[in-house]
């Protein structure tokens, strides 16, 4: 009996997106209302897919977001920053 793993679907890749997006939605919050300098998103699996539109978000609350290259670990990593320290 083989147990491989079967590749996740569009749905639950698109569901994956949605909640990595709120965490940078979140993320940029935190740092956009001061209540911390830089907050780190690591280990999440699309950065690189939902970065153009964390940017955005980012960007409008005047903050930014930029990617973190973690070698060796297949995932993503992304910073969120003032602008202006």
């Amino acid at each position: 009996m083989s147990t491989s793993a079967r590749p996740p679907s569009a749905r639950a890749i698109q569901r994956a997106e949605e909640r990595e997006l709120r965490l940078a939605r979140e993320a940029i919050a935190m740092v956009a209302s001061g209540a911390t300098p830089r907050v780190v998103i690591a280990g999440i699996r699309y950065g690189e897919e939902i970065l153009d539109a964390a940017r955005r978000l980012a960007l409008a609350s005047g903050v930014r977001v930029n990617p973190l290259r973690q070698s060796g670990t297949g995932r993503a990593a992304l910073v969120v920053e003032r602008v202006y320290e």
